[in-house]
C-alpha cells in the first residue's frame, strides 16, 4: 500500500528534475537565429564600454532566462492586443483629442471601470436567472459574467473611437473650405494670425473651433507655430497635418502663404472626390446585397409561382 501511493510522487518528483534538466540544457544552448546588430559591435568596444562587457560575460543557466524567453514575447504580443483592442493610455489621449472630449484619460478609465461592473452584473443577473444557462456547465456560467465585463469595456471603447472617427470626418469634409476661407483672407491683406481669428470667429464646425484654440493660445503668450503644431500633433489628421506642415514651413521661411494653402484647398478637394469615389463603389457593393437576397428571390417567385400552380391543377 505504501508503495503505491509513493509511485506517483517518486514519478512527479523524477518529471520535475527530468523538466529541470532538460530546461538547463535549452538555457545553455546558443540562442538560434540571426545576430542582433549590438551582438556583432560588442565585442570591438569591450576595452571602453561596460555595457559592451557586460553583454560579453558568460551567461549561467539560469532557468528563469528560457522562462523570460519563451513567456516574455507572448506577454508583450497580449499588451500589443490588449492595447490595440482597448487602447493604451496614448491611443486613449489621442482619440479622445480627437473626439474633441474634455476628459482626461484616467476619467474614461473610471468611466471605462464602470461600463464594465455594469456588464458584470448584467451578466451575472443573465447567468442566474435566464432558464437556458441553468443547464449550462458550471465553468461556462462563472464565464458569462466576466464576459460580460470585457463587453462594457470594449463597448466603452468602441464609442470613443466612433466619435473620433466622426469627428474627423466633419473635420475632412470642412478643411477645403477653411483652407480657401484662409486664401481669401491672405489674399485680402490679413496675417495668418487675423486670418485663422476670422475664422475662428465666423465659422460655427469643428475646425472653427480648433483655431479658436489656438487663437486662445497665442493670446496666453504661446507661439503660432507652437500653437499650430499641438493642433497637428493631437488631431493626426492626414490633410490637416500636411496643410500645417506646408503653412508652418512656409511661414518660417518667409514663403508666400496664399498660394501653398490654395494648393493644399485643392489637394483636399481631390482627396475628397477620391474618398466619395470609393465610399459610392462600396456602396454599390452593398446594395448587391437586398437586390440578390430579398428583391431577386420575392420576383422569382411571382413569376413562377402562378405557373407552377397551373401545372399542378392541369396534372
Amino acid at each position: 500500500m505504501v508503495h503505491l501511493s509513493a509511485t506517483p510522487l517518486a514519478a512527479i518528483a523524477l518529471g520535475a528534475l527530468l523538466g529541470l534538466g532538460l530546461w538547463l540544457v535549452a538555457a545553455s544552448v546558443p540562442r538560434i537565429g540571426r545576430a542582433r546588430l549590438v551582438d556583432r559591435v560588442a565585442p570591438y568596444i569591450t576595452d571602453f564600454s561596460a555595457e559592451a562587457r557586460a553583454m560579453r560575460a558568460p551567461v549561467p543557466a539560469d532557468p528563469g532566462s528560457v522562462l523570460a524567453m519563451l513567456v516574455l514575447p507572448a506577454a508583450r504580443r497580449a499588451r500589443d492586443l490588449m492595447a490595440s483592442v482597448l487602447g493604451g493610455n496614448d491611443t486613449v489621449a489621442r482619440r479622445l483629442r480627437q473626439a474633441g472630449a474634455d476628459a482626461t484619460v484616467e476619467r474614461f478609465r473610471g468611466r471605462q471601470l464602470v461600463w464594465s461592473a455594469i456588464g458584470f452584473a448584467l451578466g451575472a443577473a443573465f447567468a442566474i436567472a435566464a432558464p437556458t444557462v441553468q443547464s449550462a456547465p458550471v465553468p461556462v456560467r462563472a464565464a458569462i459574467p466576466f464576459l460580460g465585463a470585457a463587453c462594457g469595456a470594449v463597448l466603452c471603447d468602441w464609442m470613443l473611437q466612433r466619435a473620433a472617427r466622426r469627428r474627423m470626418a466633419r473635420i475632412t469634409s470642412e478643411l477645403p473650405t477653411v483652407l480657401e476661407f484662409l486664401t481669401l483672407s491672405l489674399t485680402a491683406g490679413e496675417g495668418l494670425l487675423d486670418a485663422i481669428r476670422r475664422v475662428a470667429r465666423t465659422g460655427s464646425g469643428e475646425l472653427a473651433r480648433e483655431f479658436g484654440g489656438v487663437v486662445a493660445a497665442v493670446g496666453t503668450g504661446v507661439p503660432l507655430g507652437v500653437a499650430l503644431a499641438e493642433v497637428r500633433d493631437g488631431l493626426d489628421h492626414a490633410a490637416l497635418t500636411r496643410a500645417l506642415d506646408q503653412a508652418l514651413a512656409a511661414l518660417e521661411r518667409g514663403a508666400p502663404l496664399a498660394g501653398v494653402l490654395r494648393a493644399q484647398a485643392g489637394d483636399a478637394r481631390a482627396d475628397a472626390k477620391r474618398h466619395l469615389i470609393e465610399l459610392a463603389g462600396r456602396k454599390e457593393i452593398a446594395m448587391l446585397v437586398p437586390l440578390v437576397f430579398l428583391i431577386l428571390p420575392v420576383t422569382i417567385a411571382f413569376a413562377l409561382f402562378p405557373g407552377y400552380l397551373v401545372l399542378q391543377a392541369g396534372f
